[in-house]
Protein backbone atom coordinates (compact mmCIF):
# COMPACT_ATOMS: atom_id res chain seq x y z
CA UNK A 1 0.00 0.00 0.00
CA UNK A 2 1.27 3.44 -1.11
CA UNK A 3 2.14 5.97 1.29
CA UNK A 4 0.36 9.21 0.89
CA UNK A 5 2.87 12.43 2.05
CA UNK A 6 1.95 16.00 2.31
CA UNK A 7 4.73 18.64 3.07
CA UNK A 8 4.23 22.13 3.82
CA UNK A 9 6.01 25.25 4.00
CA UNK A 10 4.63 28.91 3.82
CA UNK A 11 4.87 29.40 -0.24
CA UNK A 12 4.92 26.32 -1.67
CA UNK A 13 7.57 27.58 -3.72
CA UNK A 14 10.99 25.90 -2.47
CA UNK A 15 11.46 23.65 0.41
CA UNK A 16 7.80 21.46 0.25
CA UNK A 17 8.55 21.26 -3.26
CA UNK A 18 11.77 20.06 -3.28
CA UNK A 19 10.15 17.85 -0.79
CA UNK A 20 8.06 16.32 -2.81
CA UNK A 21 10.10 16.13 -5.68
CA UNK A 22 12.66 13.62 -3.64
CA UNK A 23 9.27 11.99 -2.00
CA UNK A 24 8.95 11.05 -5.85
CA UNK A 25 12.69 10.30 -6.56
CA UNK A 26 13.64 8.53 -3.69
CA UNK A 27 10.19 6.76 -3.32
CA UNK A 28 9.08 5.76 -6.39
CA UNK A 29 5.67 3.59 -6.79
CA UNK A 30 5.47 3.38 -2.97
CA UNK A 31 4.56 6.80 -1.87
CA UNK A 32 2.08 9.42 -3.14
CA UNK A 33 3.59 12.80 -2.43
CA UNK A 34 1.96 16.44 -2.40
CA UNK A 35 2.75 19.20 -1.29
CA UNK A 36 1.02 22.88 -0.62
CA UNK A 37 1.57 26.15 0.91
CA UNK A 38 -0.58 28.22 3.64
CA UNK A 39 -0.11 30.96 1.52
CA UNK A 40 1.20 29.71 -1.99
CA UNK A 41 3.29 32.39 -3.97
CA UNK A 42 1.93 31.19 -7.35
CA UNK A 43 4.89 30.29 -8.45
CA UNK A 44 8.48 27.98 -7.99
CA UNK A 45 11.61 29.71 -7.15
CA UNK A 46 13.59 29.71 -10.28
CA UNK A 47 16.04 28.40 -8.10
CA UNK A 48 14.17 25.69 -6.75
CA UNK A 49 14.06 24.86 -10.44
CA UNK A 50 17.76 25.03 -11.07
CA UNK A 51 18.77 23.30 -8.01
CA UNK A 52 16.67 20.06 -9.01
CA UNK A 53 17.82 20.08 -12.36
CA UNK A 54 21.27 19.84 -11.28
CA UNK A 55 19.80 16.32 -10.55
CA UNK A 56 17.64 15.51 -13.09
CA UNK A 57 14.52 16.56 -11.89
CA UNK A 58 11.90 19.03 -13.44
CA UNK A 59 10.61 21.12 -10.73
CA UNK A 60 8.97 23.31 -13.71
CA UNK A 61 6.46 20.97 -14.14
CA UNK A 62 5.18 21.46 -10.81
CA UNK A 63 2.48 24.24 -9.52
CA UNK A 64 2.48 26.34 -6.31
CA UNK A 65 -0.97 24.86 -4.01
CA UNK A 66 -3.04 25.94 -1.49
CA UNK A 67 -3.74 23.53 1.35
CA UNK A 68 -7.28 23.47 -0.05
CA UNK A 69 -6.04 22.48 -3.49
CA UNK A 70 -4.71 19.38 -1.71
CA UNK A 71 -7.08 18.61 1.08
CA UNK A 72 -9.27 16.34 -1.05
CA UNK A 73 -5.88 13.89 -1.19
CA UNK A 74 -6.65 13.48 2.68
CA UNK A 75 -5.97 11.74 4.76
CA UNK A 76 -2.45 11.20 4.30
CA UNK A 77 -0.07 8.69 6.21
CA UNK A 78 2.42 11.64 7.43
CA UNK A 79 2.01 16.02 6.92
CA UNK A 80 5.89 17.31 7.32
CA UNK A 81 5.88 21.08 7.95
CA UNK A 82 8.91 22.55 6.92
CA UNK A 83 9.34 24.94 10.10
CA UNK A 84 6.00 27.49 9.95
CA UNK A 85 4.58 26.73 13.22
CA UNK A 86 1.02 28.70 13.30
CA UNK A 87 1.06 29.53 9.44
CA UNK A 88 0.80 25.53 8.71
CA UNK A 89 -2.79 24.64 9.92
CA UNK A 90 -4.13 21.05 10.28
CA UNK A 91 -4.25 18.36 8.02
CA UNK A 92 -6.25 15.16 8.45
CA UNK A 93 -3.43 12.40 9.19
CA UNK A 94 -1.83 9.57 11.02
CA UNK A 95 1.07 11.77 11.73
CA UNK A 96 3.07 14.76 12.11
CA UNK A 97 6.48 15.87 11.99
CA UNK A 98 7.65 19.55 11.90
CA UNK A 99 11.29 19.83 10.02
CA UNK A 100 13.44 22.99 10.89
CA UNK A 101 14.85 24.03 7.73
CA UNK A 102 15.35 27.67 6.86
CA UNK A 103 13.81 29.14 3.71
CA UNK A 104 16.12 29.48 1.16
CA UNK A 105 14.36 32.15 -0.73
CA UNK A 106 17.03 34.72 -0.66
CA UNK A 107 19.69 32.70 -0.02
CA UNK A 108 23.25 32.48 -2.80
CA UNK A 109 22.99 29.00 -4.77
CA UNK A 110 25.74 27.50 -2.64
CA UNK A 111 23.51 28.33 0.18
CA UNK A 112 20.38 26.72 -1.64
CA UNK A 113 22.33 23.83 -2.41
CA UNK A 114 23.24 23.04 0.95
CA UNK A 115 19.12 23.39 1.74
CA UNK A 116 18.38 20.90 -0.73
CA UNK A 117 20.52 18.62 0.42
CA UNK A 118 19.06 18.61 3.77
CA UNK A 119 15.90 17.78 2.51
CA UNK A 120 16.90 15.00 0.54
CA UNK A 121 18.66 13.58 3.74
CA UNK A 122 15.74 13.76 5.50
CA UNK A 123 13.37 12.76 2.82
CA UNK A 124 15.54 9.70 2.52
CA UNK A 125 15.31 9.30 6.35
CA UNK A 126 11.63 9.75 6.64
CA UNK A 127 11.11 6.93 3.20
CA UNK A 128 13.70 4.51 5.82
CA UNK A 129 11.02 5.30 8.78
CA UNK A 130 8.12 4.46 6.70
Amino acid sequence: MKKKLLFVCIENSNRSQMSQAFAKMLGGDKVEAYSSGSRPSGVINPKAIAAMQELGYDLSLHSSKSLEDVKRFAPFDVVITMGCGDACPWMPSKQFVDWQIPDPRNMNESEFREVRDMIRDKVKDLLVSL
